[in-house]
């Protein structure tokens, strides 16, 4: 009798142990859901075209200390400068330093071998003249917050020197640069 009732509590025992462990796994039932995340990498990207798609200003040849501007009246041949990103973007526009345009240097006020090279965003002030900002080599703000295909105008003035020395072309190249805003 003694081995039936130990049978009996151990039987019990076990059933309690198993009873227990189902209610704790019951209390225990998980439920789950999903966020959903995305990501876009920033792509900052810049593109210049022009009414006859090459992408450049040809002045031409110019006398000493005279000017010539993109503007209608003049060459007529404004660049459209094209937020190809795909997040807000600042241009920031520079002349470059040339090493194949080693006879001129870029300055505020035409001088011996020192030329002047201006930019505006927009159309000209064709009654007033061109009122454009003097370029450098360090960069200056062009246009800001100009969003996903969004495009800027820019204009161009020259002012050769007075004098130069050189009487060869002159490479004055610009560069536009984007960032986020």
């Amino acid at each position: 009798m003694h081995k039936t009732i130990t049978k009996l509590i151990a039987s019990v025992g076990v059933l309690g142990l198993v009873g227990s462990l189902v209610a704790y796994s019951v209390a225990l039932a998980l439920d789950t859901a999903t966020v959903g995340a995305t990501v876009t990498v920033q792509n900052i990207a810049v593109s210049v075209d022009d009414a006859d798609h090459d992408h450049a200003v040809a002045y031409g040849t110019l006398g000493n200390d005279s000017t010539m501007s993109t503007c209608g009246d003049e060459k007529d041949d404004a660049q459209t400068i094209t937020n190809t990103g795909n997040v807000n973007e600042d241009f920031v526009i520079k002349a470059i330093a040339n090493a194949s345009t080693p006879d001129w240097t870029i300055g505020d006020a035409a001088a011996s071998d020192v030329y002047v090279h201006k930019f505006q965003n927009g159309a000209c002030a064709l009654v007033s003249g061109f009122s454009g900002t003097t370029l450098d080599t360090t960069g200056k703000p062009f246009a800001s917050g100009v969003t996903p295909e969004g495009t800027a105008t820019l204009n161009l003035q020259i002012n050769t020197p007075n004098p130069s020395t050189s009487y060869d072309q002159q490479t004055v190249d610009v560069t536009i640069t984007a960032s986020a805003s």
